[in-house]
This record gives structure tokens, sequence and C-alpha cells, in this order.
């Protein structure tokens, strides 16, 4: 028998028989799953939403932050708000202008998304210019630095352990979500000038300064298959489905070791009357759920802007926001979701850094209330 249906199968009570679609009236639906949507899952069909708590008081509250109040040191690497074993989240803005000093991050791969602001992402490999909206990949150990031509706010994820790669698109084909040819190499300008340049190198958070008598950028070719990258979010095509809410896995777009990240592009709602339009209740039993908002109409979410970023701790519910449930029912089947977050999932506990607490929103617990 294939490997799809050697589990049990068990139905009890009242139920839907497709998941996500045709809920009996008066409940709503609940998936209790293992590994990120894809291991053992069943669905619990509740009288009232799993998120109706009166308070939540521990360390698993779910948690939003504001980065726009963050200022951050501009003479430093980025700052962390989220970190564990595998991978560091963090927020980096750069003032206008060309830095003084390059950085080389040797605690991992380094992924910016660019969220304001436009420049040039300066490597030892070549330039790219950025955009908002573009993915930024630096290797391990890349020299870089951005010259920002405006004010430049980045969203940072470091990948601590192992690299980050592209996911394996299994029998959607290697073609899915994006196009391998429209990802950006840079073309070597080497710089051949004398004076003296500071890299400052990262590895466990501290800082080493190295002082060249050369430009760091002094390389005239380069061939490999390891080197920055730039995507473009208006580049990712996501899957979508019309008769079933696809889970945020469908959306990944880079796999770490120990979490992925995944992009939430503008895409069509289902157009089956009896699917859901929204996303589903869950408690991400084993991943810590984190979401960044770049751009759009947030349509799970009330009172969240861009630059915005949630937190949910595997083991309590989350889903739709009680409005957000109004606009879909009040919707009709074939509209569109305008929105672009990135969304980053942790198998390791995250932990909140010191910075995160200066940005923190007030009441956020509490948003699921009718």
């Amino acid at each position: 028998m294939a490997e799809g249906f050697v589990r049990p199968q068990w139905v009890k009570g009242t139920t839907s028989r497709q998941a996500h679609v045709g809920l009996p009236e008066g409940t709503v639906e609940e998936e209790h799953g293992r590994e990120g949507f894809r291991g053992p899952a069943s669905h619990l069909y509740r009288l009232h939403p799993p998120t109706g708590w009166v308070s939540v008081d521990g360390p698993l509250q779910p948690v939003a932050l504001d980065t726009r109040g963050l200022a951050g040191d501009v003479d430093a690497p980025p700052t962390a708000l989220l970190t564990n074993d595998d991978v560091r989240i963090g927020w980096w803005a750069r003032p206008a202008g060309e830095p003084s000093w390059f950085l080389r991050d040797a605690d991992g791969d380094a992924l910016y998304l660019v969220h304001e602001g436009n420049g040039r992402l300066e490597t030892e490999y070549g330039p790219l210019d950025y955009r908002p909206g573009d993915f930024l990949l630096v290797p391990r150990g890349t020299t870089h630095r951005f010259v920002a031509g405006a004010p430049t706010a980045l969203l940072t994820v470091e990948a601590l352990e192992g690299a980050l790669r592209l996911p394996d698109r299994g029998l959607l084909g290697r073609h899915a979500l994006f196009d391998p040819a429209m990802v950006d190499v840079p073309e070597p300008e080497p710089r051949d000038e004398a004076g003296e340049f500071e890299v400052r190198v990262q590895r466990r958070g501290a800082l080493t300064s190295v002082v060249y008598p050369f430009h760091p950028f002094d390389v005239v070719g380069w061939k490999g298959d390891l080197a920055p990258l730039r995507l473009h979010v208006d580049d990712f095509r996501p899957v979508t489905s019309a008769r079933y809410h696809l889970p945020p896995s469908a959306h990944t777009t880079f796999v770490g070791e120990g979490f992925v990240v995944a992009t939430f592009a503008p895409r069509p709602f289902e157009s089956d009357p009896e699917a859901l339009r929204v996303p589903f209740f869950h408690r991400n039993t084993d991943y810590d759920e984190v979401i960044f908002y770049h751009r759009g109409d947030f349509f799970s979410r009330a009172g969240i802007e861009p630059g915005m970023l949630t937190f949910h701790p595997a083991g309590i519910h989350h889903g739709p926001q009680p409005q957000a449930v109004e606009r879909a029912a009040a919707s009709s089947p074939g509209g569109f979701a305008d929105e672009v977050a990135l969304n980053v999932d942790a198998r390791r506990p995250l932990a909140l850094a010191a910075a995160a607490d200066n940005v923190r929103v007030d009441g956020y617990e509490r948003s699921w209330r009718s």
C-alpha cells in the first residue's frame, strides 16, 4: 500500500470528510498535527475558537513586535530579536551613504529581506542593487556591506547551523514557486585601492576587527556554486488551490537546519464556497512560528501593519482573528489576498532577545477576542 495510506483514519462524532472544506454548521476546525503539517494529524471540530481564552500568562504568550520602533546601532551588525541554536532573526537599519567598515558574518548564512530603502549590496563577489521586496542571501563568511541610496530597513534571518538552501519541490517540479533562472548573482567589480579598510568579523555574536591596507573587494573573477543571491518577492509564484486551503509549508522558499522560510505572496482566495479562505486554527506542536509583515492587506489579522512581526510559540493555539473570519465570510469566492509576508518556522524553541522588549506590542495576546 502506498505510504500516504498506511496510517489509520478514524472518524468519530460530527466532522467534515474533507479537511478545511464543508465544516459542520456551528463549528470551527482545528488541526492538531505533527512535523509542520506533513506528519500525523487530526482535525477537531469545536463549538468555540480555541483562541477564545480569557487570558494567557506565561512564557508561551503570543507576542507582536513593531520593528518600526527599532533604531539600532548603525555602527553594529543586525539587532537580534529572536534566537535559538539554529537561527537568529533580527533587524538592521542602515543610514544612507557608504559605511566606513565591512561585515563578515562567520556565524551563518545571512538572508536579508529589504523592507524599506534602496541601494547596493557590495560583496567581494561583486555588487547587487536592491529595492524593497528583495531577498538577498549572503553565504557565511562573505565580506559585504550595504551602501544605501536611501535609509534602509532589513529583516535578517541567519542560519547558525548548516546552510540555507532551496526546497525540494517534489511533484511540482524544479520550476515551481520560482524558476532558478530568476535568481541573480553578482558580476565582479574589482577595487584596486590602497588605504585602511576595516572588516568586522562576527563569530558567536562577538566582533573581531581586521584592517587591510588594500580594498577587500579586489576579486577580478569567480566561479563555483556558492555566491550571494538576489530574488524579489514579486518573482515568487505561489501554489494555490481553488478548492482547498493549502498550509504555509506549500510556500517554502528557503530551508535551513532546524527551520524553514516561507513567502506569503499575493494569491487568489479559494473559489469553492465550502472551502476555508482563512488559515485554519492550529497549535503548531513541533515548531515556533514567526511572521514578518512586509506589505499589503493582511487578511488573517486585524491591527497588523507593514513592519510588524508576530511570534507564536509551539503549544499555544493560533489562527484567524474574529475580524478576519467575518471578512472571509462576507467576501465572495474567488477574491484576492493582497499581502507579502515572510514566515519562519523553527524546530527548537525561540527566545526573545533583550531588544524585543523595547518594541513589544501591548495586548497582542488579547487580539483574538470578538
